[in-house]
């Protein structure tokens, strides 16, 4: 029976007033069942309700969602049942932000899917209110009675500013449960990280192998719970595995170093073959039966896990860990102990190149080197240097291409200056006005690549919290850089080609389809013809970049430019150093002049920071002895084969910075074996320059 809508007395409205009042001191609770439980406490004492409902919008699945229940008898409604929002009246408030009042459920026909079921709890009438913050819609909230009724305008205007409240409520619980976890998320990824870093430090810094896995052990123990750990590399002429490093502080010393197993016997064995972790329990040791599982199941062992050592060009061995306790490992512990094995891979292809090649002292990661700049005042080019034909040539052929949108791919040893060549080409160009973004495609892991360059939806990935803008689409109307294009995966390449063609793409995770407006210019030091023979490289994509080429010539192909290029990095470093360098001696131009650069114009200006940092008066004081070029210059005729050999490898290991291992290394770029390429240069006596 409905009532009509009277004014309240004052103590009436003192007690509205007041439990509104306590309702806004609800907004500051982090738990949702304790603020429902609340809230329908302080109610109770001045409106009549059985039970309130909320019901939150799920944009994953699209449906209105049961989520919180609060009844004064218990009741066996199920939390989480789901419904399409127009099939359920929560629903309809929240697609139109309008309240419904069901006056007797018995006579409602809008909603006839959740009709039956509020009959069927007894319930009679409901008042449903949108839960809506300036922010998002988040869902409605149901005030339900077992009697069928009306309410009146103190009883609506009540229950309006209840939803206001409510939806704070709900709002900051939400982002607090969602920031909790983020913040696990963040401190388990940064743990992560920080192992990474503390074993690619020991792993640059530490020569001696078996210090260098005391290090890497110590650092997994703070983060994994293990209680041995061992490395064991792979003889492959003898088929054993030999243990190589060990930390077992609380063995009973069965297992030792040095120990020699047969590669079928080992537990390990299996994860070479299959190149993926592999994980035994107890059971699996015993089944097992060979003379290292018995050892190990002696020693207490009851879990053990083996992690391939995979170089880029062959297995090496595996990273064994074992507990005492039968629990297994988590995928997350097997991620970070694969990514833990890359490291100890690398440290030990290190660690083996080291005692084939006595001589190679510095780390490969401590000599990189960087063009700070290239000045050249002719031909409107205020960013390079130069007036040898060769690079005349190569101007003329940027103010050729330039004012298109011609795709450009730049050619060249590394250190020869092509981001200025790529950034001459955007400023000469009608595009000079918008963004021109660059990426070098080998520094971006492959699995993070496609969302550098494409962007990524919120919750495409683990860690994908939010969404991403990729280069592309920072590019817009700009032009894209793309170093190192010949590091791009075969995998991504497809995707990289429709782009081109269709200036369209799809952001990671996400279903519509971008347009934009880029102009790409790529590099690389590699040989793109060679690597699509090998397939290696899509042709297509190839043929679709070599619309237009550049070949940047090395700086000992343009040795009157030196002269230029030393005056204006003296300069240059000079001002940044404070200091002041007067003149140059003439001997010591002359050796710069001959020696050969094999790092081109970014081996000549950190050479000429060192000198100036050198020189204490003001002239500039050269290392001249450091300038002696070997006898058979990379562009000096070769006179025997012998010769000639040697001269191709120094300039694929100059290509390659020295490089030796890898898929950019020295032994990729000859297409022989990282093994075979050290032993020839043992055997021509190639030492790498100090």
């Amino acid at each position: 029976m409905s009532r009509k809508p009277q004014q309240l007395d004052p103590p009436r409205e003192e007690r509205y007033e007041a439990l509104l009042e306590a309702l806004e001191s609800l907004t500051r609770h982090d738990d949702l069942t304790k603020l429902f439980h609340e809230l329908a406490q302080r109610l109770r004492k001045v409106v009549e309700f059985d039970f309130i409902s909320v019901m939150l919008y799920d944009p994953a699945e699209d449906v209105i969602r049961l989520n919180i229940l609060e009844s004064e008898k218990p009741m066996s409604i199920d939390i989480g049942p789901t419904l399409s929002p127009s099939a359920s009246p929560g629903g309809w408030v929240w697609q139109s932000q309008e309240p419904i009042i069901i006056s007797d459920y018995e006579k409602e026909t809008r909603f006839p899917q959740i009709t039956p079921t509020w009959l069927a709890y007894g319930m009679k009438s409901g008042y449903y209110l949108p839960l809506t913050t300036p922010q998002r819609r988040l869902g409605a909230i149901n005030f339900a009675s077992a009697r069928p009724r009306t309410y009146d305008s103190c009883d609506l205007k009540l229950f309006g500013r209840t939803a206001r409240l409510v939806a704070v409520a709900v709002d900051n619980a939400l982002n607090f449960q969602s920031v909790q976890s983020y913040q696990r998320q963040l401190t388990a990824e940064r743990d992560h990280l920080r192992l990474l870093l503390e074993i690619n430090n020991a792993v640059v810094t530490q020569l001696d192998f078996r210090q260098l896995f005391q290090q890497i052990a110590a650092s997994l123990r703070r983060v994994l719970q293990q209680d041995y750990l061992s490395v064991a590399l792979y003889d492959r002429q003898r088929q054993t595995l030999r243990i190589h490093a060990l930390d077992f502080p609380a063995g009973q010393g069965l297992m030792q170093e040095e120990m020699i197993v047969p590669f079928q016997e080992a537990p390990a064995a299996q994860a070479l073959i299959d190149d993926r972790p592999v994980v035994s329990a107890r059971a699996d040791l015993e089944r097992l039966d060979v003379a290292v599982s018995r050892t190990l199941l002696a020693e207490g062992i009851q879990s053990h896990c083996a992690v391939p050592l995979v170089s880029r060009h062959q297995s090496l061995g595996t990273l064994n860990v074992g507990r005492f306790q039968e629990a297994g490992f988590t995928p997350a512990e097997l991620d970070l102990l694969a990514d833990v094995a890359g490291q100890i891979a690398l440290a030990v292809e290190n660690a083996l190149a080291y005692r084939q090649i006595e001589k190679l002292k510095d780390k490969l990661t401590e000599e990189k080197l960087y063009l700070e700049d290239e000045i050249r005042t002719e031909y409107r080019f205020a960013e390079i240097i130069g007036s040898s034909r060769a690079v005349k040539n190569i101007l003329h052929q940027v103010e050729i291409v330039a004012p298109a949108d011609t795709t450009v791919l730049i050619q060249g040893e590394t250190g020869t200056g092509k981001e200025l060549i790529a950034r001459a080409i955007h400023n000469l160009s009608k595009r000079k006005e918008r963004t021109f973004v660059k990426l070098n495609c080998a520094a971006i892991p492959s699995g993070l690549l496609e969302s550098e360059l494409f962007g990524h939806e919120k919750g495409a990935f683990t860690g994908a919290v939010a969404q991403k803008v990729g280069r592309f689409e920072l590019a817009d109307g700009g032009t894209l850089f793309l170093d190192e294009i010949g590091d791009i995966p075969l995998e991504l390449q497809p995707k990289l080609l429709r782009v081109l063609q269709e200036q369209e793409f799809e952001r990671l995770g996400g279903t519509r389809t971008h347009r934009v407006n880029v102009r790409l210019v790529a590099a690389t030091n590699r040989d793109l013809p060679s690597m699509v023979a090998d397939r290696q490289f899509r042709s297509d994509l190839y043929y679709r970049l070599n619309v237009f080429p550049l070949t940047l010539p090395p700086l000992r192909q343009r040795r009157e430019d030196i002269p230029l290029l030393v005056r204006y990095f003296v300069q240059q470093h000079a001002r940044r150093l404070k200091r002041t360098i007067e003149s140059i001696p003439a001997e010591a131009m002359t050796a710069l002049t001959r020696y050969p650069w094999p790092g081109n114009v970014r081996e000549l200006a950190n050479f000429i920071e060192r000198s100036v940092l050198l020189s204490p008066g003001p002239v500039l004081r050269v290392a001249v002895e450091d300038l002696q070029a070997p006898p058979d210059l990379p562009d000096a005729p070769a006179t025997t084969l012998a010769d000639a050999e040697r001269e191709h490898i120094l300039a694929a290991l100059n290509q390659a910075n020295w490089v030796i291992g890898g898929r950019s290394g020295a032994a990729a770029r000859l297409g022989m074996k990282r093994t075979t390429l050290i032993s020839r240069m043992q055997k021509l006596g190639i030492v790498r320059p100090r």
